[in-house]
């Protein structure tokens, strides 16, 4: 038992582990804001596009509600496809998205900058020989010509 809690120690204390970790919070922080972007300002612009009706109202009215005996509507027996509440999660999710899109995106750029080489200095030309070089190789080829 003590060594299956030291594997799971280990493991949870990997780096990328933790990095998760951070990621869920993050992510979960980040999703409550565009939550509240898509809730409180795009789908009332939509809303009032549509003629100032309320989103989360728009539904597919499958059986209408049922009056009980006192002659008031009971809108719990309302069965119906709430679609309006739907339609805003695909917005949450579409910008989410997005935003994670052009995270990885900008990421990626920098590990690609990151990897790639760094231009190689240009070689460095030759320096001349000396006269006492140039001498010496005229020497060498004159002898090379008697033999």
């Amino acid at each position: 038992m003590k060594k299956f809690f030291e594997e799971f120690k280990t493991f949870a204390m990997r780096g990328n582990v933790i990095d998760l970790a951070v990621g869920v919070v993050i992510g979960g922080a980040f999703g409550k804001i565009t939550t509240s972007i898509v809730n409180d300002i795009i789908m009332p612009c939509i809303s009032m596009l549509t003629g100032g009706v309320n989103f989360e109202d728009w539904k597919l009215v499958l059986k209408e509600a049922v009056v009980n005996a006192e002659g008031v509507i009971d809108p719990a027996t309302e069965i119906a496809i709430k679609y309006g509440n739907t339609i805003a999660i695909i917005i949450d999710f579409i910008i989410i998205a997005f935003a994670v899109f052009c995270m990885v995106k900008a990421i990626n750029s920098l590990h690609r900058k990151k990897e790639e080489p760094a231009p190689e200095p240009a070689p460095e030309p030759e320096p001349e020989p000396s006269a006492e070089e140039k001498l010496l190789t005229e020497i060498r080829d004159l002898l090379a010509e008697k033999r």
